[in-house]
């Protein structure tokens, strides 16, 4: 098959993605298109590692009743602080778990569990905190104590407060924060390059890349009205609810996502499927 045949062939999407570039661009690649990298954030280890340490000792010391997984990222933080740590950390951490009863905001975290040998006890209805909460709903939470583990830096007062307000006693840990990646220049050219309406699409698979854009698009003149013009005339993806829900907060209209698999390669399969071409798009789809 020639380029020209890919089902992307003529497209250029937009990137934003930090800790799996290469392998979302090497996905549409694959498909024909052209692709601006230009990942937005990064995401590191907590400045302080004493809070997450004595967070996993406490828990070794007297599990909790329920622990609330939020992401992958921060359960594979607090493994590899662990292992840094040395000495039984790790296996009194992975073994004092395995009795909480674990609920996950989504897939990701389940995988993580997984390498470690575990499993998820239930998985929220939907991948966002009114997901968790709406699982939660109905339970008696009164004198429970419950364990969060949360999403980067936010301090996820929605959550914390209906589970307070239900009469648990909360715990939570930030094992990870985001950090900008870039210099501001290169958050600017991509700005400039969708102004320009230099990309068919972009495509976005964290709420924080959303913030970031538009952070640094306000810092110009009418610059966040221009952003939203600007993306109102592309394909806007998202990975996830979580990052369409971010969107739409903006004021962005979310073109396409994936219906149930919040991953990247079904993100690939929902992109070749409205910008590829029909004589090609059932092709590459692994």
């Amino acid at each position: 098959m020639s380029t020209e045949d890919l089902p992307l062939s003529g497209r250029r999407i937009a990137l934003p993605e930090s800790r799996e570039l290469d392998l979302f661009a090497d996905m549409l690649i694959k498909r024909g298109a052209d692709v601006l990298r230009c990942p937005l954030v990064s995401i590191h280890d907590a400045p302080d590692p004493e809070p997450v340490r004595q967070w996993m000792q406490a828990l070794i010391a007297q599990p909790f009743d329920q622990l609330i997984l939020l992401t992958g990222e921060g359960l594979r933080r607090m493994v590899s602080l662990a292992e840094r740590e040395g000495g039984s950390l790790r296996d009194d951490f992975v073994a004092a778990l395995a009795p909480i009863s674990k609920l996950t905001r989504g897939p990701k975290p389940g995988a993580a569990l997984r390498k470690l040998g575990l499993k998820a006890d239930r998985v929220a209805v939907a991948p966002t905190t009114e997901g968790v909460i709406d699982t939660l709903k109905g339970e008696n939470l009164e004198g429970q104590r419950i364990g969060v583990q949360l999403y980067g830096s936010d301090p996820n007062v929605r959550l914390i407060e209906f589970l307070q307000g239900a009469g648990a006693e909360v715990s939570t840990v930030s094992p990870y924060i985001y950090a900008d990646d870039v210099e501001d220049t290169q958050v600017v050219q991509l700005i400039d390059a969708l102004l320009a309406a230099e990309v068919d699409a972009i495509a976005f698979t964290s709420a924080t890349q959303v913030r970031r854009l538009f952070q640094i698009a306000r810092r110009r003149e009418e610059g966040e009205p221009q952003l939203l013009s600007a993306l109102s005339r592309l394909t806007v993806a998202a990975v996830g609810p979580v990052v369409g829900d971010e969107l739409v907060a903006y004021g962005v209209q979310v073109n396409l996502m994936p219906e149930s698999s919040f991953f990247m390669k079904p993100l690939v399969r929902e992109l070749v499927r409205e910008l590829g071409n029909p004589a090609s798009a059932s092709t590459l789809e692994d």
